[in-house]
C-alpha cells in the first residue's frame, strides 16, 4: 500500500523540526565564533590604524564594504607579514587605498565601444 503524500510530508516536517533544534545551537556557536573574529580583527585595525586613518576606512565601509573588507584583510596580512611598523597614518592609508584600487582596476577587463561611421552621418555635415 502506498504511503499518504500528506503523511509524508507532515513526517518530513517533524524530523526537519527535530533536526532543527541541534542546528539553532550551532548556529549561535557559529555566530558566537564569528563575533569573536570580528573583535579580533577590529582590535587589531586599531592597534594598526591611528585615529584619522581608522575613520577613513569606517568611511569606506559604509560606500563600499567589500574594498574595506579587502584593505582591512591586506593591513592584517602586511602586519602579520611584519611590513607594517607602528601605526600606519591617514596619508599611508590612503596610499594603499590607491594600491587596492589598482589591482581592482586591473583585475576588471575593459571594453571599448566605437561607433559606426556611415557615408550619411550627420556629424561630417558641420
Amino acid at each position: 500500500m502506498a504511503e499518504d503524500p500528506e503523511l509524508a510530508a507532515i513526517r518530513a516536517q517533524r524530523l526537519a523540526q527535530m533536526q532543527g533544534g541541534g542546528g539553532a545551537e550551532q548556529a549561535k556557536k557559529r555566530e558566537e565564533q564569528m563575533r569573536a573574529q570580528e573583535d579580533a580583527k577590529n582590535g587589531m585595525l586599531s592597534q594598526l590604524l591611528d585615529q584619522s586613518a581608522r575613520a577613513r576606512l569606517n568611511s569606506i565601509a559604509l560606500v563600499k564594504p567589500e574594498k574595506a573588507k579587502a584593505i582591512e584583510n591586506m593591513l592584517i596580512q602586511m602586519a602579520r607579514s611584519g611590513q607594517l611598523q607602528g601605526k600606519l597614518s591617514e596619508e599611508l592609508l590612503i596610499k594603499l587605498i590607491e594600491r587596492v584600487n589598482n589591482q581592482i582596476e586591473g583585475a576588471k577587463p575593459k571594453a571599448t565601444i566605437e561607433r559606426r561611421r556611415y557615408a550619411m552621418d550627420s556629424d561630417d555635415e558641420d
